[in-house]
């Protein structure tokens, strides 16, 4: 299996860098590991948000389509000395049949194309423990904002609010639309990201 980002992850250097992202920690706060936690990174890269919370005693679970990543994810887990189960799998092929306290991905929701947005979430939400977590960062289209000069024709469109709508019979927690600067591909631009998380209940508050 190969896609475009096995000739990104083909060399001793870590296209995302090893930092975890924002998100990470933020969910660290809200679901610290005082107890075994078992999360999945879906769409892990290079591992860095994954290798995070391994570091940070979670139980973690990884996989991502490129062969390349999940391999720089494993070096990294080792160079970190710690377990995270990493493998490769299409998020929109895959699906869960064991549950997770923390499902977290960021920067890959894009690639979902909407005719299966409903159903992959539906699946995610069955499989999610009572009082956890869903982490999740997707860009969204703004007219004001350029195209990407590395944008990708398998990205997807997705609209601002969009993610949240899926979790309208759970608790938000956390919501925010940013903009931030980026320099993947070497040249300067713009994105728009929503972010957020959310918390599964099924029964009174």
């Amino acid at each position: 299996m190969f896609n475009q980002y096995d000739k990104k992850y083909a060399t001793k250097k870590f296209y995302w860098g090893k930092e975890p992202t924002s998100l990470c920690y933020k969910t660290l706060e809200m679901f610290p590991p005082v107890k075994p936690i078992k999360l999945l990174d879906v769409g892990c890269g290079e591992g860095r948000n994954a290798v995070f919370f391994a570091r940070n005693g979670y139980d973690v679970t990884a996989f991502d389509l490129a062969s390349a990543g999940v391999e720089k994810t494993k070096q990294l887990a080792e160079e970190a000395g710690v377990s995270v189960n990493a493998f490769v799998a299409d998020m929109n092929e895959y699906r869960l049949t064991e549950n997770f306290d923390i499902i977290f991905s960021t920067g890959t929701l894009h690639y979902i194309p909407e005719e299966i947005r409903k159903e992959l979430f539906q699946n995610y939400k069955e499989h999610t423990n009572e009082n956890g977590l869903h982490v999740f960062s997707v860009f969204v289209k703004k007219p004001f904002i350029e195209p990407a000069p590395d944008s990708e024709s398998t990205a997807k469109k997705w609209i601002s609010g969009e993610l949240m709508n899926y979790y309208h019979d759970w608790k938000i927690e956390h919501s925010i639309e940013e903009i931030f600067d980026c320099m993947s591909g070497g040249i300067p631009h713009k994105h728009v990201s929503n972010r957020i998380i959310a918390r599964k209940f099924s029964g009174e508050l």
